[in-house]
């Protein structure tokens, strides 16, 4: 019988190699992607791309109020994406940083897992290579996965026992692109800008962007996902 898995498939770089990761190690996958607002929703057509890519069981796209969410520029349009940060992930958390975003996605992971009784859920933060985001550190994940255990029917009953897989979580984005591009991930698929013009093309400074060109670089190979011409 195969091992199942809930996986929260953003359509960005880091999740579809850690969907390529849960492949790998043998699980059934089950993809989840949210629509809360973010002004990338373009995001999720990326998302659907790598679930048939990857050869997900089933893809789910979960629609969310946006408002729970206006307090950030990626959901808040009249408020600017923060552009060519020269210290990514230092300093004060940035405008982009999603109230509580993880917090929910996990929460309804966890709710999807029980009810496909399994106890494994992937997701794709990473604490080397990033923004700064406060629950996408390895203490946040370890305290959701206690509450999980605490929180659900099956786990309190000894059927199962929550385990939050972070496969990506101490990499830095050079080795994460070198995992997937050995695990056959077609980075062409993928979406990571937070402010893409309307062609849905890559704007090449902001944070998200900046963290990619960086980790191809280091990692020696092109990014193959189109940016905006006037990009520095």
């Amino acid at each position: 019988m195969d091992k199942t898995a809930v996986v929260l498939l953003s359509g960005g770089l880091d999740s579809a190699t850690t969907l390529a990761v849960a492949r790998d190690e043998g699980f059934a996958c089950y993809a989840l992607s949210f629509r809360y607002g973010q002004r990338h929703a373009v995001e999720l057509a990326a998302a659907a791309r790598v679930a048939r890519a990857l050869g997900v069981d089933e893809h789910r796209v979960i629609d969310l109020d946006p408002g729970a969410f206006a307090a950030s520029a990626l959901t808040d349009t009249t408020r600017d994406v923060p552009k060519d940060r020269d210290e990514i992930g230092t300093g004060p958390v940035p405008s982009t940083y999603v109230p509580a975003r993880n917090t929910i996605f996990l929460s309804y992971a966890l709710a999807w897992a029980e009810v496909l009784g399994t106890g494994d859920i992937f997701i794709g933060v990473n604490a080397a290579d990033y923004s700064g985001y406060p629950d996408c550190r390895p203490e946040y994940i370890a305290a959701f996965e206690t509450l999980a255990n605490l929180a659900v029917a099956a786990a309190v009953e000894g059927v199962l026992r929550l385990r939050i897989h972070t496969p990506l979580i101490h990499m830095t984005k050079a080795r994460i692109i070198q995992t997937g591009t050995r695990l056959g991930v077609d980075y062409a698929l993928t979406h990571s800008c937070y402010d893409p013009d309307d062609a849905g093309r890559a704007c090449g400074r902001c944070d998200s962007c900046r963290l990619r060109l960086k980790g191809f670089a280091e990692a020696g190979l092109p990014d193959p996902v189109v940016y905006q011409p006037d990009r520095p």
